[in-house]
């Protein structure tokens, strides 16, 4: 009876303790972290340029450029791009008497101008019917500029002088003398203000380094003679 009663009370004690300890808990839920700083962000990429301006960028690009002392001269080809005014811009071809034809404009004196003074003559034209127009020339083709070989030279002809050219470059372009060509009595015939001269051009001394002046670059209409 004893041992009985004495196993009831450690088994009420057992029952009790488990009923003071606190039960474990689970962690709570940690919020997530926080970003801090703005998001970066791609920087703006430029938009296409104006219609008017890609005209004149693309114009530029086909055109040519011309040497130094370049003057407008008759079959030239010249892009005239007013901006904003295509009823006034136009790609023409200089006519023999050095005129052009343009819309509005009429005829237009370009032949013997510089590119810039054409250019200036246009902007006075069209400020007639656009408030400080802005008026862009380019060059799209040098026909005018042209010099010429004839006699004992592999290929005679006429040539475009687009750039700086002397007398011996241009005969190394036309293949150089013959077998045949008297290169001691070359002559080169120049139209200055309506008077004809003849300048002289020993090939074997300039070849050899010697009098280097009769080197000399060649102007559009010239005519290189090899007897």
């Amino acid at each position: 009876m004893k041992a009985a009663l004495i196993a009831v009370l450690v088994a009420g004690a057992a029952v009790s303790g488990a009923a003071q300890s606190p039960a474990p808990q689970r962690p709570a839920p940690q919020p997530p972290p926080v970003i801090t700083g703005a998001p970066a962000q791609t920087p703006a990429q430029p938009g296409p340029p104006p219609p008017a301006e890609k005209d004149v960028a693309a114009a530029a690009a086909a055109g040519v450029l011309p040497p130094p002392d370049y003057v407008i001269g008759a079959e030239d080809v010249l892009d005239v791009v007013v901006w904003r005014e295509k009823e006034l811009s136009a790609e023409v071809m200089v006519r023999p008497d050095g005129m052009v034809s343009l819309p509005l404009l009429n005829d237009v004196q370009a032949g013997g101008l510089t590119p810039e003074q054409f250019r200036e003559r246009v902007s006075a034209g069209a400020a007639k019917y656009v408030e400080s127009p802005s008026v862009t020339v380019i060059v799209k083709q040098i026909n005018s500029r042209k010099v010429s070989v004839m006699g004992e030279v592999v290929k005679p002809g006429i040539y475009p002088l687009l750039a700086p050219t002397t007398v011996l470059q241009l005969l190394a372009l036309a293949g150089g003398p013959t077998a045949f060509a008297d290169v001691k009595e070359i002559s080169v015939v120049r139209t200055v203000d309506g008077k004809t001269s003849r300048l002289l051009f020993n090939y074997k001394e300039v070849a050899r380094g010697r009098r280097m002046e009769q080197n000399v670059l060649l102007r559009p209409g010239d005519t290189v003679i090899i007897p």
